[in-house]
């Protein structure tokens, strides 16, 4: 683990930064003064707020709970760190806040958040700006503050229209607040909604599927993020799992509701533009799209990851030593890629978009290679199908997207047995 007190700008550790490709460029981002500096490359920004009422058991990400009394700190130390960044940045096109639960502060610590971003960052003419919504979290006026101050896309978790499924996942919210904070939005003027949902959740049905999103589709959104259930590591949820508490749903069942999800909502016109992600017509989301292009952006907040020409790091998880009143936060898990893996990676995550990946950005990534060996099982997935070339693209075919996970590890797998040794 390799940590930076950022206010005395110290060198990284040079073993876990050392880059194979050792040029100028990559060497002097190693240091805390090139790191900063290479914030002007960053197009996208991710914010964490890692508040929550109550933690689902299935989520595996940095929030906490009764924690009231630090709200305000947290704020103020988020200004402070956005506020020592901002003149880095030169254009910011997409910007997320996401947790946690955004929405969870009370209305003037909510408008502070708000008024830093859009006085603060340097946003594009052409932006999209994300906050993530808890419905029961959701009233009229921080709707209306939202659209004031420039956010233009929301994200509610639904996760299901069924109450005893909402309890087996812990999710508190009440099933009509999903409407409610739906008619909030719009009376502001935010018409750009995303709705979650989850599926293969345990003793869900196909039926319920369905109904969970017909019951989505009347509230009329832009956007819907379709996730099966992942049983996360020392989650909650996973511990039952183990325990014997719950049972998965099968792996059969779990594959007939991926297909449902597919046929019910191309029926309604929403274009699958992601594996788990659907959009109506010039609705996708820009922020999303930027990670599975592997582009690059900052992190604010703690638990955060960022991601600046292939090298990877993590914001501090403790929130007691996030807010300690310095300009940025102690960061952890710095990673240099291997190019060979930088490769890799680029084809793990641009597989993940129904497009694929460009026939030229293929050549060039084939080409830069180590060796040829993807080159081969590319030929070998397009042979037996999984992978197919549509209008100069390499994509998943739509049996390949069934087994998106087979076709993805296998142009990682080299990648992780060099890793793996090292």
């Amino acid at each position: 683990m390799s940590t930076l007190r950022q206010t005395s700008l110290t060198h990284f550790n040079k073993k876990r930064c050392d880059p194979q490709e050792n040029s100028d460029e990559v060497v002097s981002v190693c240091t805390a003064e090139g790191w900063v500096e290479s914030a002007s490359k960053v197009k996208s920004v991710y914010i964490h707020v890692p508040f929550c009422e109550h933690k689902c058991h299935y989520c595996d990400f940095y929030s906490i709970s009764q924690s009231d009394d630090q709200y305000a700190p947290f704020i103020e130390q988020l200004k402070l760190e956005i506020q020592y960044l901002s003149s880095q940045f030169s254009s910011i096109e997409t910007i997320f806040i996401g947790g946690g639960t955004p929405t969870i502060f009370e209305e003037s610590l909510f408008e502070e958040l708000l008024q830093v971003v859009s006085s603060q960052l340097p946003i594009a003419s052409e932006y999209e700006w994300t906050i993530e919504a808890n419905p029961e979290s959701v009233t009229a006026d921080k709707a209306m503050m939202m659209a004031q101050y420039g956010v233009n896309r929301v994200s509610i978790g639904a996760q299901s229209f069924h109450r005893e499924l909402l309890l087996q996942l812990e999710r508190i919210h009440k099933i009509e607040n999903v409407e409610r904070s739906i008619t909030h939005f719009r009376q502001a003027g935010l018409n750009n909604i995303n709705l979650d949902v989850m599926y293969a959740i345990p003793g869900q049905t196909p039926k319920q599927l369905v109904e969970d999103l017909e019951r989505a589709i009347e509230l009329q959104p832009k956007h819907l993020s379709c996730y099966s259930l992942v049983y996360e590591p020392n989650t909650p949820l996973e511990t039952k799992l183990r325990n014997g508490n719950i049972q998965r749903v099968d792996q059969e069942v779990e594959a007939e509701m991926f297909l449902c999800v597919q046929e019910t909502l191309k029926s309604h016109s929403f274009l699958q533009y992601e594996i788990s992600n659907f959009a109506k017509n010039g609705f996708e989301c820009k922020h999303n799209v930027a990670y599975w292009n592997n582009d690059d952006w900052w992190p604010f907040g703690p638990s955060a990851s960022g991601h600046i020409d292939g090298i990877r790091w993590k914001n501090i998880p403790r929130i007691s030593q996030y807010i300690n009143g310095m300009p940025l936060p102690d960061i952890i898990d710095v990673e240099t890629l291997p190019f060979d893996q930088q490769v890799g990676e680029t084809f793990m995550l641009g597989l993940r978009m129904m497009k694929g990946i460009e026939r030229s950005k293929v050549d060039a990534l084939l080409e830069s290679s180590n060796n040829t060996w993807r080159t081969s099982v590319i030929n070998e997935y397009v042979s037996n199908g999984l992978l197919r070339w549509q209008d100069d693209y390499l994509a998943l075919s739509p049996r390949g997207v069934l087994l998106a996970d087979t076709v993805i590890s296998a142009l990682l797998m080299e990648d992780e047995t060099i890793a793996d040794t090292e």
